[in-house]
């Protein structure tokens, strides 16, 4: 079964063309390369303020910022493990592509992230 990388980021308004440019560019460098399926990436319209909790509270969204959220599909855990070791653990060629990618267009400190075993998938 497939494995999920799951991010919820706060992005500025006015860099959603660059966010996207980011996200396309990822998916070529770095997550096609090593394995993904599909990445899929959201920008919030409709996402509203908790009282005790939220998605806006959980990366602490601020003024003038949206609530983006996204997922990476993978065929299955042992592929995104060994691609997160390869990006986290500083491959000089990752590195070096990273780098070459330049800053990302958001606050990447507040970004929420987990992986998650599929257990239904159902579709029409």
């Amino acid at each position: 079964m497939s494995y999920f990388a799951g991010f919820v980021a706060a992005v500025p308004a006015d860099a959603k063309d660059a966010y996207i440019a980011h996200a396309q560019e990822s998916w070529e460098v770095i997550f096609k390369p090593l394995g993904a399926l599909r990445l899929t990436e959201t920008w919030g319209d409709d996402v509203p303020e908790g009282e005790i909790t939220s998605f806006p509270m959980a990366v602490k969204r601020a003024e003038g910022e949206v609530v983006v959220f996204s997922w990476i599909e993978w065929p299955d855990k042992a592929t995104h493990d060994a691609a997160n070791a390869r990006m986290f653990d500083q491959d000089p060629e990752f590195a070096e592509k990273l780098a070459a990618m330049g800053e990302m267009p958001f606050d990447g400190k507040r970004m929420i992230y987990g992986g998650f075993e599929e257990v239904l998938d159902l579709q029409s």
